[in-house]
């Protein structure tokens, strides 16, 4: 895989939440970490072991329905205004434009508001060694002072990428803490893993 590689898909037939913040739990008791899991996934034609593979469901949503499966939150999907093309080769271009130029890639609906969260969940692929320019439009938008953002990837090879320093900047007054990355074709047997991950940043899984 060269550095312009996008993160494979993982299939899937169902959807974890809408656009619009759901609660996937009861959140009771004062001392209870309130949490937020923001994810944007693409899917469509995307790489697989070195090759394609043609998927309905990209594979930060699985990510994404793991966890809000194991924990108490609230998930928000950052939708693109413009939606990124089926096309991989075409949304590889696409990603190359909006990194050289640093441009902001408007989010089709209402952002949620962060207040009463304690811990924000960001989740996205890794194209080109980074997070969606569209990540950066989405936590330069709210205000994540006093709050913990634990970044959250699913890639091919980048592992984490660059989202700790991005979010660092992008977040000021956040706290980063422990992120995990998912290898793309592996997320869909990534229970245990994501299940250790959980625990040991004291969001226990259910």
């Amino acid at each position: 895989m060269t550095a312009t590689h996008l993160a494979g898909c993982s299939p899937s037939s169902s959807r974890p939440d809408t656009s619009a913040p759901s609660q996937s739990a009861a959140t009771t008791g004062s001392n209870v970490k309130r949490v937020l899991l923001a994810y944007f996934s693409r899917p469509g034609e995307n790489y697989s072991y070195g090759g394609r593979t043609d998927l309905k469901v990209g594979n930060t949503e699985v990510l994404a329905q793991k966890i809000s499966q194991l924990i108490t939150c609230n998930t928000y999907r950052i939708r693109a205004a413009d939606p990124y093309p089926h096309d991989y080769d075409a949304t590889v271009k696409r990603n190359t434009r909006e990194q050289d130029t640093d441009a902001r890639p408007a989010i089709e609906d209402r952002l949620p508001s962060l207040d009463g969260y304690n811990t924000i969940l960001l989740a996205s692929p890794i194209w080109n060694v980074r997070a969606p320019m569209i990540m950066t439009t989405f936590t330069e938008a709210l205000d994540f002072r006093g709050k913990t953002v634990h970044p959250l990837t699913t890639h091919a090879m980048s592992g984490l990428g660059t989202t700790e320093r991005d979010y660092a900047a992008s977040c000021p007054g956040a706290t980063l803490a422990e992120g995990l990355a998912v290898r793309g074709e592996q997320v869909k047997d990534a229970d245990d893993e994501v299940g250790q991950w959980l625990r040991r940043i004291g969001l226990a899984a259910r």
